[in-house]
């Protein structure tokens, strides 16, 4: 779907005018995380310093997809251990299940024309991405996580440090990590820029419309 049908798309949804303030106030916000995730995401375990309400609010927003992400990713190795799986299918589901989650939800609404919501899917799909970017940087350090830095608490198999061992790929981790990296952003500025676009000139564009129309009627 390119930018043009995109912009059919999205000027066929029902739009009142709470429904387009609320897109454009999403978009601005969905923006500015983007500019704040970079520096203020703490995927090296050290938690962010309270100091100022943006990086408060930051930290809340950050929690809340990281949790979610996280629920989503056990269970992708929950479903492997009840169907008793090879152990590098385990390893692997959990991410795959991370990366599907946002990716299908923004597909569905594709599907529905829905672009704007799609657009917020890919968004967080991006972030998913960044967070997998992380995780592999980090598979040198060993092959069990402590639980100090594991989502559930306990001591936990680092996946990727199993799975890059499997592929014999181990020492490439920071390389496989920084494109995975430059992936994930260019998703979460592709999804960010269209929703400002959308969200803001497609209504230049509908207000113009109405303009002509009232000329012609006089």
């Amino acid at each position: 779907m390119d930018i043009l049908e995109e912009f059919e798309a999205f000027k066929k949804e029902k739009k009142t005018p709470t429904s387009k303030n609320t897109k454009k106030a999403v978009a601005v916000l969905i923006f500015i995380s983007l500019i704040m995730f970079a520096k203020l995401a703490p995927y090296g375990g050290s938690p962010i310093i309270e100091d100022t309400l943006a990086k408060q609010i930051f930290s809340l927003y950050f929690f809340i997809v990281n949790q979610t992400l996280g629920i989503v990713h056990e269970s992708g190795h929950g479903i492997c251990y009840i169907l008793h799986l090879p152990p590098f299918i385990t390893a692997l589901n959990g991410t795959i299940f991370q990366l599907l989650f946002p990716l299908g939800i923004g597909y569905y609404y594709k599907r529905q024309g829905q672009v704007f919501a799609y657009l917020i899917g890919l968004f967080f799909f991006g972030i998913s991405l960044h967070y997998t970017a992380w995780y592999i940087s980090t598979a040198h350090e060993g092959l069990h996580l402590p639980a100090s830095k594991s989502f559930l608490g306990v001591d936990a198999l680092h996946d990727f440090n199993y799975i890059l061992t499997q592929l014999h790929l181990l020492s490439y981790n920071a390389l496989i990590a920084g494109f995975i990296r430059f992936i994930a952003y260019m998703f979460m500025f592709y999804a960010s820029g269209k929703m400002i676009l959308l969200a803001f000139f497609a209504r230049v564009e509908n207000s113009k419309k109405k303009v002509g129309y009232r000329r012609t009627k006089k």
